[in-house]
Order: C-alpha cells, then structure tokens, then sequence
C-alpha cells in the first residue's frame, strides 16, 4: 500500500507541471496588457517600461514559469497584483470554505447515496425508477441553476435560508450551518442519484453471488449479510464515483460560490480571472491540482481499507 501511495504522488508531479504551465500559456494569450492595466491607460512609457519589468513581463514564458515554479517550490506564490497581499495568505483565507463545501458534499452524497442504492437494490420500484428520472434531470440541469432555483423557493419564498452571504463557524455555528445547507445541496443534488444508481447495480450484483447465499443458508442475518457483507464487497465502485464526484464538485463550487457569494477558492480563482491577476490565478490553480491529487489519493487509501488485498502492493 505505501508503494502504492507513493507511486500516485511520483506520477501526480508532472500533473502539477502540465496544469500550471498550461495556465501560465493559456494566460500569455489573454487579450490586454497587465502592465496598461495597472496603470489604468495612464503613465508614461519608461513607466511602462519599468513596471513590465517589475512584474517580470519582459522575460520570455519559460524563464517566467522557471521563477515562478523555483519560488513555489520554497512556498511563495508571489504577490497579488491588485491586492498587494501575499498569495499564499489570500488563498489560505479562502480554502476553508471551499473545503467545508467539498465534505458537505461528501457528507450528503455518502449518506443519501448509499441509503436510497440499498433500499434500491433491495425493494426497486419506485425509488429505482425515481433515481434513474433524476440521475436523467441532473445531467439536464447544472448546478448554478439549481442554485437559483433553490435560493428562489427556500431562501425568498419560504425564507428557511439565508440566500447569500457566509457566516464563519466560529461566529456562529447555528449560522454557518445554515448558510451552508443551500450551496451544498446545490452540488450535491445530482451527485446523490450517481452514487445511489452506482450503489444499487454493485449490490445487486454483489447479492447475486454464491457467497452471499452461503451466508444466507448458515442462518446469518439479513442485516448483516448487506451490511457487513454485501456493502462492503459494493463499495469499490462507489468509492470510485465518489472521487470523480468530488474532483467534479471542484469546478462546480465556482458557479456555485458566485451564486451564493460565498468566499472561497472558486470565487477568488473568477476575481483574479476578472482583474488579470496572473499571480493569484496562477496560485489558485495549483491549489485546485494539489486539491485533486489529495482526493485521488483519499480515494486510493479507501481501496485499501476496503479491499485488504491492495494494502500488499
């Protein structure tokens, strides 16, 4: 299992440096000048002149990228354009939300998910029908429009939630929670019907098999049987689904925290977008790619837990 482990963080690393020097390529080609942007159409041409070469815009793409990755390597991320303030801090101030918003998810889609796929695969009918019409409806409907559709119904008509706006826990936890219950059903609505159609055919499978009759006919329970067996014996195919949900819900909590104005990775990645702020865009990615690679990694230690063959590798 740690030669696994190691394995996937060895081949995360050119993930890393394909992802950040795409953006940093994809970023040399954007329309406008950041250096005429900052001085907001005025100044004269050596201040032009001095501020490129300030920011390091005068440098070709590659040296550029080589300074930037030598700096990250050490921790430093540079110094937001626009802001002034470090990058490491802003994006650091930010990623709790979007990882309070990531294990909400989580959270709902294990919870609904893994009920609503067993009763599924043990009574059908209308639950499995059902999923089946809103796994179709979630592939129809993104999840910015869901967002406004729940903040029309719960949060201006019914008034349960608040529509906008993020309460830190600390301050209040009563508030936080609140707050949260939206954006997180948001991206997780879709996702609850992937994981229950997935739970349902791994378990219908499961419980065809000839071991799960064995169990059946030395009088264990039925309780136990689905449980302790059959789920457990599912659960590497959902936990896989939930990994793609989760590095998916990555791109969802940008809409979903503009919509929501909540303060977190997303919204800064779309501010910095906004402004040019190469820097801070530049940081935001790689907070995204270290994201995913933890994810694909959690889902890694799971196979293990679950299946103690993989913990030999």
């Amino acid at each position: 299992m740690i030669r696994l482990i190691v394995h996937r963080l060895l081949t995360s690393i050119p993930l890393v440096f394909v992802v950040t020097f795409l953006t940093f390529f994809l970023n040399s080609l954007a329309p406008g000048d950041l250096a005429r942007t900052m001085l907001q159409g005025g100044g004269t041409e050596e201040q032009y002149l001095a501020l490129r070469k300030q920011l390091g815009l005068d440098l070709p793409l590659l040296l550029q990228y080589w300074n930037w990755l030598k700096k990250a390597a050490l921790g430093d991320l540079g110094v937001s354009f626009f802001t002034g303030e470090r990058v490491t801090v802003l994006l650091n101030s930010r990623i709790s939300v979007t990882v309070s918003l990531m294990i909400g998810v989580l959270f709902v889609c294990v919870l609904a998910g893994l009920v609503l796929g067993i009763v599924s695969a043990l009574r059908g009918g209308l639950i499995g029908r059902a999923i089946d019409v809103l796994s179709m409806a979630g592939l129809i409907f993104p999840s910015f429009w869901v967002a406004l559709v729940f903040i029309a119904v719960f949060a201006v008509w019914l008034q349960w939630f608040p529509a906008t706006g993020y309460t830190p826990l600390r301050s209040d936890a009563k508030m936080w929670f609140l707050g949260m219950v939206l954006p997180v059903m948001s991206v997780a609505l879709h996702s609850i019907t992937n994981v229950a159609k997935q739970t349902r055919d791994s378990m219908l499978d499961v419980m065809g098999r000839d071991f799960i009759r064995s169990l059946r006919a030395v009088g264990i329970s039925e309780t136990s049987v689905v449980l302790k067996h059959a789920l457990r014996n599912a659960a590497l195919p959902v936990v896989t689904v939930l990994g793609l949900i989760l590095v998916a819900a990555i791109s969802g909590t940008v809409f979903v925290e503009r919509v929501f104005v909540l303060p977190g990775l997303g919204s800064l990645a779309v501010q910095a977008a906004e402004q040019s702020d190469i820097v801070l865009l530049q940081g935001a990615t790689l907070y995204f790619t270290l994201m995913t690679i933890g994810i694909n990694l959690f889902v890694d230690l799971s196979y293990g837990w679950l299946n103690p063959k993989m913990r030999t590798r």
